[in-house]
């Protein structure tokens, strides 16, 4: 056996095949357009000629003598009864006909000037400034082109003009538009010198100008466009070979016609529509042409259909593929899954393999699955033996496999309880769109989730689908377990705070356990450690007399590690966050946890909410690790779930209900803004108002009266409403804990919508002068022009409809644009981005060596690890000195 030599690529360059070079590489001329004969057997000289390469099972191939699996397959030539233009490369041959002189083939530019630029491009490519030696490119193409007369012959020159997709005219003044055929192209192309090509930016040696007009076209081995046979019977064969037997059809007639002294306009017909075809050979969606279908309508997909797009070669073949062992459902919710799980059907656990080596440890486990078969879970598909052979246990006798597995053998079982397997919903947007999961196997058809884990994967339960992978190797589970687990995730690699925390019924449910008003039976409370999976013993009664009771913060400490403390304001602080570290809070809203018992203060979104920074997630993430904090999560979250069911959480009509005097309050809010719109609309007609800075005086106004009636009315209205409402209303727990909603909401719920703009600015399109014919031409007040006076309460009229439906619409359009804009950018970025490697050293930088910064980041910090983005906050080195937190 021969010791393979290790070699370095240094560099790849690409080219243009010359027609010697295809020729070289044929094994045979192709030219006749009948592919099999009678028997079915390909005929010689044709497309699926034997001599192309064997393809199928068992047939030898003789040229190379290798079969089907060895065979690389062999290049076979067309030559062409005419030249055609190569459409890939009508750019290039447009600019090559531009630049040089249409007699003599030379560079347009004068003697002296061309030598200093070509020692100026020497010299740059020697100094490797690519940069600079495309500009230098790029200049001398437009000063040659921009030359009327030839410097060297001194021919008088006309303008070239491209029709796509292959067709040049010639403006000879007043003869006028002359058609240049290929022919003629291709003599100008062969007159120009091999130092002018390099001057203008072409390659001399692999790409000549005169190769872009094909006079021999290669055709691809078999191999490259396999033939497949229908169940009917009938064979049928790849794109590319229709388009390759339409090339031969027309060339055999073309070459036919010339020989026979055929019409000039027939020759000329013929030779178009061989054009065409190869054109749509190479490109079938080249502009200025109709697309080549097959007989049923359906596109035929040319070679650069092959190699580009999302479906292409590249990306969907090399870049990304589908793959074995995955599943693909609907998603649903189960707050009873630890984080770290994931709930998998049955039907999917029995389908999904994981291959296991028998060893003396495991070899009375794995006769029983093998027993099992594939019909029964936990069970085995497939048993490989050590000699490579797969067995299916759905055709075999399973005792007498069971009885003769040993040591060396592979169990192809059934995904249980415990596997890793990796989750995945797409889009993949960032590192954690895809993370390790712990198999449950459940009933039922879909894949189930802890909704703690939603907001990494952007998921929810409309009718999303998730994929689920199966690794195949004992290296990938133990990767898979050690480094993507759900719990190493909780702290996001965007800028190191939670993204994983509770949300909506989780926070409602943590301010109703923790409040000081609640107060908790030993059923009630045995009931709540039950679900959480407490196994202890009960703590001691807050109150003992008249009757005992606990209180929700009593069931919390049960869960904190004993060394634990924390001090942060609650959510529902508000405005008086910033002084409750010193003072009294209103509301139980200072949170106090000293040696792991929560001794004050109400849990909201400040504390167990995700995407909050110093939350109390955070810190037992930073101090105890993960796996705590996923103990915490997994078993306290439970229970905040189930007191919020236990206390009936929800909010109705009549929570949003307003007072008489309230409503009246609103409604002379509303009046006052109005006045100063109007009085706004009179300084604007008077010629009184003052523009702002690079604004027109009409943009002036329009911006003064959406400030007035949507932040500042909104805001208004706000705060004259809020007090009427208190924070035993549910839309108010939830607002002022972080669960859901803020007071804007509140106030477009139960008092008015305000302003609605499209694209910042007031509705003013629809009918000439005026939005709706309900209105005066060019009426500029509140109404006319989009403002709507009423809540959801109280109802819209049908104009209010109409008004708010355009602002909706507008959000929805926005939404779809952005998202095929954003995403095609982010790919663009990672294409861009991802030769930089870390070094070592802590340097970014290319493959070839070239540093793109001295420190990762300029600061060498990993955002993960960081304190919210920060690489060190002062106020936890004073923790650390005064041993409290601040």
């Amino acid at each position: 056996m021969k010791t393979p030599i290790p070699t370095r690529i240094s560099a790849i360059k690409f080219g243009i095949l010359s027609p010697e070079e295809i020729r070289k590489m044929s094994v045979t001329t192709i030219i006749t357009s009948e592919v099999y004969d009678n028997d079915g057997a390909p005929i010689d000289g044709g497309v699926m000629d034997r001599r192309l390469g064997a393809i199928e099972p068992r047939e030898v191939c003789p040229v190379c003598g290798n079969t089907r699996e060895s065979c690389p397959g062999h290049f076979g030539h067309i030559e062409l009864a005419r030249p055609v233009i190569h459409v890939s490369f009508v750019k290039h041959i447009h600019m090559y006909l531009k630049t040089t002189c249409r007699v003599c083939g030379r560079i347009k530019i004068k003697e002296e000037e061309r030598k200093k630029y070509l020692e100026l491009l020497n010299s740059l490519k020697e100094l490797g400034l690519d940069y600079l030696v495309k500009r230098l490119h790029e200049y001398i193409r437009r000063k040659a082109a921009a030359t009327q007369r030839c410097p060297h012959c001194g021919a008088k020159q006309y303008k070239i003009r491209l029709e796509k997709p292959h067709t040049f005219y010639e403006d000879r003044g007043e003869e006028g538009y002359v058609k240049l055929n290929p022919i003629e192209v291709r003599a100008r192309l062969e007159k120009i010198l091999d130092e002018d090509v390099r001057l203008l930016g072409g390659d001399p040696v692999d790409a000549r100008p005169e190769w872009m007009v094909l006079t021999v076209l290669p055709v691809p081995p078999r191999s490259v466009r396999p033939s497949i046979l229908l169940e009917t019977g009938i064979r049928s064969e790849d794109d590319l070979t229709h388009k390759l037997v339409d090339i031969i059809r027309i060339n055999n007639r073309l070459r036919e016609h010339i020989e026979s002294g055929a019409p000039n306009a027939i020759i000329e017909d013929e030779w178009e529509l061989l054009q065409y075809h190869v054109t749509t050979y190479f490109d079938n969606e080249a502009p200025g042409i109709p697309v080549a279908r097959h007989r049923s309508g359906k596109v035929l997909k040319g070679l650069a259909q092959r190699l580009k797009g999302k479906e292409g070669r590249f990306r969907g073949n090399l870049r990304g593929k589908r793959v074995d062992f995955s599943a693909r459902t609907v998603i649903s919710p189960d707050p009873n899954l630890s984080i770290n799980e994931v709930g998998v059907p049955e039907v999917v656990a029995k389908i999904l393999t994981v291959p296991e080596r028998v060893t003396p440890w495991n070899i009375e486990e794995m006769r029983r699955l093998v027993l099992n078969g594939p019909d029964k879970w936990p069970g085995a598909n497939y048993v490989i033996r050590p000699d490579g052979r797969r067995i299916s246990l759905k055709y075999v006798d399973r005792k007498a496999m069971a009885e003769t597995l040993a040591p060396g053998f592979i169990v192809e079982r059934h995904l249980r309880d415990g596997d890793i397997v990796l989750f995945n919903r797409q889009p993949s947007l960032h590192r954690i769109s895809i993370m390790a999961h712990v198999v449950r196997v459940l009933p039922y058809k879909t894949f189930r989730l802890n909704l703690l884990v939603c907001p990494p994967y952007n998921a929810d339960f409309d009718g999303d689908e998730m994929n689920l992978h199966v690794p195949q190797s004992e290296e990938a589970r133990a990767e898979a377990r050690m480094l993507m687990l759900v719990e190493k995730h909780i702290l996001t690699p965007r800028y190191g705070g939670p993204i994983i925390g509770g949300l909506q019924d989780y926070i409602s449910g943590a301010f109703l356990l923790t409040s000081k008003s609640t107060l908790l039976t030993r059923e009630d409370v045995i009931e709540l450690l039950g679900v959480a999976g407490y196994r202890g013993k009960l703590p001691e009664p807050a109150i003992l007399k008249p009757k005992q009771y606990w209180t929700g913060k009593q069931l919390i400490s049960l869960f904190l590690p004993d060394d634990f403390n924390y001090k942060r304001p609650a959510k529902i602080a508000g405005a008086t966050a910033l002084r409750c570290i010193d003072e009294d809070c209103p509301h139980d809203s200072l949170v106090i946890v000293k040696n792991g018992v929560l001794l004050e203060g109400v849990l909201d979104k400040a504390s167990i909410g995700r995407e909050e920074p110093e939350s109390l997630i955070h810190w037992l993430v930073k101090e105890y690790g993960e796996d705590i904090a996923r103990l915490f999560m997994d078993y306290v979250y439970k229970m905040f779930l189930r007191f919020a069911e236990k206390y009936g959480f929800t909010m109705g009509y009549s929570h949003l209900l307003l007072p008489p005097e309230a409503k009246k309050r609103v409604l002379e809010v509303i009046e006052e803004k109005k006045k100063e719109v109007y009085e706004l609309i009179e300084k604007y007609r008077r010629g009184e108002l003052e523009p702002r800075p690079g604004r027109t005086i009409e943009e002036t106004l329009e911006d003064e009266i959406i400030d007035l009636l949507s932040k500042k009315l909104l805001d208004d209205v706000a705060d004259t409403i809020i007090p009427y409402f208190k924070l035993s209303n549910p839309v108010i727990i939830m607002a002022r804990t972080g669960a859901r909603g803020n007071p804007v909401n509140l106030t477009q719920m139960a008092a008015l919508l305000g302003q609605q703009t499209i694209r910042g600015r007031r509705i003013t399109r629809g009918y000439m002068h005026r939005t709706l014919p309900h209105f005066k031409p060019g009426d500029l007040g509140p109404e006319a022009r989009g403002f709507v006076a009423h809540g959801f309460v109280d109802g819209l009229n049908p104009i209010e409809v109409f008004f708010h439906a355009a602002a909706g619409r507008e959000g929805l359009t926005d939404t779809a644009v952005r998202t095929s804009q954003s995403g095609y950018m982010q790919r663009r970025l990672i294409n861009a981005l991802q030769d930089l490697r870390v070094e070592y050293d802590g340097t970014v930088r290319l493959p070839t060596g070239e540093i793109i910064q001295f420190a990762y980041g300029e600061d060498g910090v990993d955002p993960m690890k960081s304190d919210h983005g920060e690489a060190v906050k002062v106020e936890r080195v004073i923790e650390k000195i005064i041993g409290w937190r601040i």
